[in-house]
């Protein structure tokens, strides 16, 4: 078979027919995925993708427009089922999971996915630093709680169930905030996320054994219906030339999520652009 000639070759990439029908190598099985409130968030996109390749999905946020997550999945056709609750608190997430298992009889799949930066909070406060003093006790446990205490209650609940299946997939949502790059503003998110990486890697060890694998995501500037100008503009300026997508970062989730990843164990995937890459940024700057 001739190769195409590389003088001739098309120079533009090639257009992905969305349309296309998807590999359901998840038929059978069972998702939870945390934080799917957002109808153009993250976790609704890692939600719908697995839902794509044929998982019945469990989807959850602390606010009853979960519902209409569940309607649009349903309306397309998928299995879905709904819940409100504040994962912070350890015996919702007992209940929560003892609720799929009596309905549905398995969990395969969880996408640690709930969690959210200081900035643009229900208090709407302004970003602080240590320096300044006003990061109070509550705003730090806050943000510990909401972005690493939740994938702990959610993980462990799950744990035991997985394990005695002899199969799982845990994904858990960290950042290239606090496991690799920082901004000022939001300590306690960062120290949360690297905190993240950290129990990725622990429960990874722990749980490899039981044919449970557990693995991590750690996006960049992803393009949301809540991403800020800045926000917005710190993703034009990386390598790439744009914020990333919520379907980019569910399929590498989807990857993690999927029987193939059997050998994937403690990792933490970047999906960031290249943004973490350029070293000298003033070349590009200039």
């Amino acid at each position: 078979m001739a190769l195409p000639d590389p003088m001739t070759a098309p120079t533009t990439s090639p257009t992905i027919d969305s349309t296309r029908p998807v590999v359901r190598d998840l038929d059978g099985q069972v998702a939870v995925v945390t934080g799917a409130g957002s109808p153009s968030g993250i976790g609704f996109g890692i939600a719908t993708h697995l839902a794509e390749r044929g998982a019945v999905v469990v989807i959850g946020s602390t606010t009853e427009r979960i519902h209409e997550r569940v309607g649009e999945l349903v309306e397309a056709g998928h299995q879905a089922l709904g819940f409100i609750g504040d994962l912070v608190d350890s015996t919702v997430c007992d209940r929560l999971v003892a609720m799929v298992a009596e309905r549905i009889g398995r969990i395969d799949i969880l996408v640690n996915n709930a969690g959210m930066t200081t900035v643009g909070d229900v208090a709407d406060e302004p970003a602080a630093t240590p320096a300044e003093g006003r990061i109070d006790d509550v705003a730090w446990r806050r943000a510990i709680d909401r972005n690493l205490t939740t994938a702990f209650n959610m993980s462990r609940a799950v744990a035991p169930i997985m394990s005695a299946a002899g199969y799982g997939r845990i994904v858990n949502m960290a950042s290239v905030s606090g496991t690799s790059m920082a901004y000022s503003g939001d300590a306690g998110y960062h120290a949360a996320k690297a905190g993240v990486a950290g129990l990725t890697r622990a429960m990874a060890l722990e749980l490899a054994p039981a044919g449970v694998c557990v693995n991590a995501v750690a996006p960049g500037w992803i393009a949301t219906g809540s991403s800020t100008a800045p926000e917005l503009a710190a993703g034009a300026a990386t390598p790439v030339g744009r914020p990333g997508t919520p379907s980019e970062v569910a399929a590498v989730v989807g990857l993690l999520a999927s029987p193939a990843a059997s050998y994937l164990c403690g990792q933490v995937i970047v999906v960031d652009g290249g943004n973490g890459l350029e070293e000298n940024r003033a070349l590009r700057a200039s």
